[in-house]
């Protein structure tokens, strides 16, 4: 599998997204999907941003698959310590932080412990 990038936005605030096909392509290549993806949906599209909707076309109608996090598995933030390090898992939109702790729990409304 082979993973390209789209990028929408200045340097400060945009969004990217990821692609995945299972041929390598040139990147002149992949930047004419893209020109192409984007001629057809730059005027009308339901997706929250252009890069998503670009997308959605490539995987529609070129075979690549658009990586979003309703395909995230996991995720792990991993920091210098074992307190940053921790997995963070995802479920029908809602985030889940796995995190261990030496430390006992405390009680957050005196009835039991968070």
């Amino acid at each position: 599998m082979y993973f390209y990038e789209i990028h929408e936005g200045d340097e400060d605030l945009g969004t990217a997204v990821l692609v995945g096909h299972e041929d390598q392509l040139s990147p002149e290549d992949f930047f004419r999907l893209v020109k192409k993806a984007r001629d057809l949906v730059k005027d009308a599209f339901e997706e929250p941003s252009l890069t998503e909707a670009i997308a959605n076309e490539l995987e529609r109608a070129h075979g690549f698959t658009h990586v979003t996090d309703e395909r995230l598995l996991a995720s792990v933030n991993v920091g210098e310590t074992d307190k940053d390090t921790y997995l963070v898992a995802s479920d029908e939109g809602v985030r889940t932080i796995y995190v261990e702790s030496d430390e006992p729990p405390q009680a957050g409304n005196g009835d039991r412990p968070n």
